[in-house]
């Protein structure tokens, strides 16, 4: 099975978020899972950010101009080769030399490029994959392409199977109809597979494609076929349902591991628990907290905004540390303006218990998931996240909202006459109020009954995250197209 994973960005080269976290690990649990039955690669951009000194590694494997409308543009592959996968990187400075990957003015110009840089490499290297799994809108018109294009150049590309994966369906890829041609050198009789809405939607067009449509959780595959989730899409997705599905994701429980983490001040594991304490009290030291292995530390790691429960977690966590006077507060992330200045602020008025860091720093969010005990992430729409399981892999039992990946990952703690369940504390509705008993009932459960806490934890860190059980549901995937 020979499978080409597409996508804008691929962890350790360039990533800013999840995408950038299941490209680096899903091919290579693949990989990994089915050794010589698996031919997977991936191919991604060339940015600037990717370090010198893997650059430097790559092997040149072609030298080509793609033609993107009346453009002319010069394109190379390079390749490295990661645990058994290979990874191409298409080089253009003009499109890729930019600093920040996204947020230019012409980012639906140079995904276009991309998308057709990675169908004229097929050519170029005599390779045509069995399945081409695109990711997300940057990589949507590889498919398109393929389908309105290429497929009719040869039966080599007529073969090809296309998966299109939607990480979050907020970003669609929406643009004007005056550069349908002009930029994405579409015709104009594809007009209606690309409408959406009054203007070209991407992703649209992709799912109108795709052999196979995926999202990140199976409920947040459910989610999506509604208006409160779907950013409107749910017209064109209810059209499509009979290939739609949702995988959970996974993480790299190798570079998720406690007890091999170079990155945390001591390693530990769920049944070596004691240097998790030694964690804490180094962030307190190193951060000016009050040194207590006693104190529960509260952590937020995320992009701060208010989808993603910033709004709630502002509006109770003053009555949390007045109620709880020995619990410190730990925040890491940028995003909205206003909530920066609240979190800044807030570290002002609790100086001695609040900290906050606003900025992004994957170095920094690992020492923060060692020391802390509870983990607040109450999103009001999640397609999966990661940080949930990160959190519990670390032993930060996590608080969120039951939604998408939240709810298909962290299952609710409760004791009966058969024992304990669960890794974590949910509640249902988006409701500051839940938010606050939910953590409330953590912290009782932390301070009052220290040794089902830890019971708790050694749960939450043992819980099976890993791709294994998700890489086989996607080949399962592949070979049924």
């Amino acid at each position: 099975m020979k499978i080409l994973f597409v996508g804008a960005e691929v962890m350790p080269f360039a990533a800013t978020g999840g995408l950038g976290d299941v490209m680096g690990s899903l091919p290579a649990a693949l990989k990994a899972k089915y050794g010589d039955d698996a031919d997977v690669r991936v191919i991604c951009p060339l940015y600037d950010r990717v370090p010198a000194a893997t650059v430097a590694e790559m092997k040149t494997e072609a030298v080509f101009n793609v033609r993107l409308s009346w453009r002319n543009l010069y394109c190379g592959i390079l390749s490295l080769v990661r645990d058994g996968v290979t990874y191409y990187f298409v080089d253009n400075e003009y499109y890729f030399k930019r600093g920040a990957l996204y947020g230019h003015g012409d980012d639906g110009e140079r995904y276009a490029f991309f998308c057709r840089a990675v169908l004229e490499m097929m050519a170029q290297l005599d390779y045509y994959p069995d399945v081409l799994h695109a990711n997300d809108w940057q990589s949507a018109l590889a498919v398109v392409y393929l389908n309105t294009e290429f497929k009719y150049r040869s039966d080599r590309y007529a073969a090809i199977r296309t998966a299109f994966t939607i990480h979050n369906i907020e970003y669609q890829g929406q643009y004007d109809f005056a550069i349908l041609q002009d930029v994405f050198g579409i015709s104009p009789e594809h007009y209606t597979m690309m409408a959406y809405d009054g203007c070209i939607n991407l992703v649209k067009a992709a799912i109108e494609c795709a052999d196979r449509v995926t999202t990140v959780s199976p409920t947040y595959a459910n989610e999506i076929m509604t208006p409160t989730y779907s950013h409107r899409l749910h017209f064109a997705l209810a059209r499509h349902s009979g290939k739609v599905s949702g995988i959970l994701n996974g993480i790299d429980t190798t570079y998720y591991n406690p007890a091999i983490d170079g990155e945390i001040y001591e390693t530990y594991s769920a049944d070596a628990m004691a240097k998790k304490t030694e964690n804490k009290l180094a962030f307190q030291r190193e951060y000016a907290l009050p040194e207590d292995t006693d104190a529960p530390v509260i952590a937020v790691v995320s992009r701060l905004a208010a989808h993603k429960g910033i709004d709630i977690i502002a509006g109770i966590i003053r009555n949390i540390l007045n109620y709880h006077p020995r619990a410190q507060f730990v925040v890491l992330g940028t995003g909205e303006g206003q909530y920066e200045h609240f979190f800044r602020q807030l570290e002002q008025d609790y100086h001695d218990r609040v900290r906050s860091f606003i900025l992004y720093n994957r170095a920094l969010s690992k020492k923060i998931y060692a020391a802390a005990d509870i983990f607040l992430m109450p999103s009001r729409s999640e397609p999966c996240g990661l940080s949930q399981m990160i959190a519990c892999r670390y032993g930060a039992i996590p608080v969120v909202r039951e939604t998408g990946g939240l709810y298909d990952s962290i299952k609710p703690y409760y004791e009966d006459e058969y024992g304990m369940h669960g890794n974590g504390f949910t509640f249902a509705n988006y409701a500051a109020s839940e938010l606050q008993e939910r953590t409330s009932a953590a912290l009782f459960l932390y301070e009052q009954s220290p040794d089902k806490f830890a019971e708790l934890r050694h749960r939450a860190m043992t819980s099976d995250f890993s791709w294994d059980t998700s890489a086989e549901k996607y080949m399962d995937m592949y070979r049924g197209m």
